[in-house]
Formats: C-alpha cells, sequence, structure tokens
C-alpha cells in the first residue's frame, strides 16, 4: 500500500464503500462505522504489507479478524453480564451426585430461589438473619422461604422415593396443594 497519506487517502476513498458492505453483511448496522473505522486504522498502521493492487482483498482479510474480534467481544459481554445477572447462585447438582444421586435430582428440580436459600443457610451454614442480609430481603421473609425451600426438597425426595418405589403419587395434586376431603 502506498505510504504517502494522499496515496492512501485515495486507497480509503475507493474501498471504504466496499469494506463497509463487507461488514455490513457481518454485523449490526451500528457497528459498521467503527468497524470499519478500525480496518483502516490497522491498514494505515501495516500498509507496507501490501502490494499494489491487492489492497482490497488485504482490506477485507483485516475487516474479517474485526468481525472475528467483534463477536468474540459480544460473546464475552453476554457471558459475562449472564453470570453477573445469574439469580442462581447455589451450588450445582454436580456437588451432590457422589454424595446422593436422589437429592442430586431433587436439587436440580428446585427452582432457583429455593436452591439459593438453603445453599445459604445449610450449605454455607448462614444463620437466617445473615441469609436475609445476603438475599436483601427481611428476616421474617428468609424464613417463610427457608421453609419453603425445605418443604420442596423434602416433597422433591419424597416423589423420587416414590417414583423409585413403583408406588405413584396424586398425579392431580402438586407438592405443596393439599387435597379436598372426601365427601360422605
Amino acid at each position: 500500500m502506498p505510504d504517502a497519506p494522499a496515496e492512501f487517502t485515495d486507497v480509503y476513498r475507493r474501498h471504504l464503500p466496499a469494506v463497509s458492505a463487507y461488514l455490513a453483511r457481518r454485523v449490526d448496522r451500528a457497528d459498521v462505522e467503527d468497524l470499519a473505522a478500525d480496518t483502516f486504522a490497522i491498514a494505515w498502521r501495516k500498509r507496507d504489507a501490501v502490494a499494489a493492487g491487492e489492497e482490497l482483498p488485504w482490506l477485507y482479510r483485516i475487516a474479517s479478524y474485526q468481525v472475528a474480534n467483534h463477536r468474540r467481544r459480544l460473546a464475552i459481554r453476554a457471558s459475562a453480564l449472564g453470570l453477573l445477572s445469574a439469580p442462581d447462585s447455589a451450588p450445582g447438582a454436580d456437588a451432590f451426585v457422589e454424595a446422593d444421586p436422589e437429592l442430586a435430582a431433587a436439587w436440580r428440580g428446585l427452582p432457583a430461589r429455593h436452591r439459593e436459600i438453603l445453599a445459604l443457610v445449610v450449605l454455607d451454614e448462614l444463620p437466617v438473619g445473615e441469609a436475609a442480609i445476603a438475599l436483601g430481603i427481611s428476616p421474617n421473609a428468609t424464613s417463610i422461604r427457608l421453609h419453603r425451600a425445605k418443604k420442596a426438597l423434602a416433597d422433591a425426595l419424597a416423589g423420587a422415593r416414590t417414583d423409585a418405589g413403583g408406588q405413584g403419587s396424586d398425579p392431580d395434586s402438586s407438592p405443596g396443594e393439599r387435597s379436598a376431603p372426601a365427601a360422605t
């Protein structure tokens, strides 16, 4: 590529539309301008590495690296945000598999809010008051949530044991639901 700024400006003006179109087919339109600018900034710094007449394919190669880096940044950002915003900070079921496969299956079936409170109070051995601070709720709400989580885990374990034993439970009732008294 030419050394002189005037010659580089000519290459820029000639190939910017093609590079921009290349990028527009691969990334969100809002990112095209920034990626094109990055592509030409790299081209300016490495202008001695290209032969005359091969500027456009060389620019496409630089742009392809910019697209790959851009996609990688988006994926990292998405996974980092997902990790930061995940409400479930309790251990995974695999922590229990070796000790008790039934417990691991029951743990996997619990909602995230139940796993979280059980992990804080039972596994991490936090008192209810400290668990409340960790959860950002009142101690009373924590106690209620803990009671419900223990009940849900017990019901899940009981269901796993009855399913394993071949005895079915009432399919029309849910774990926290009371059945109506029989009519006489």
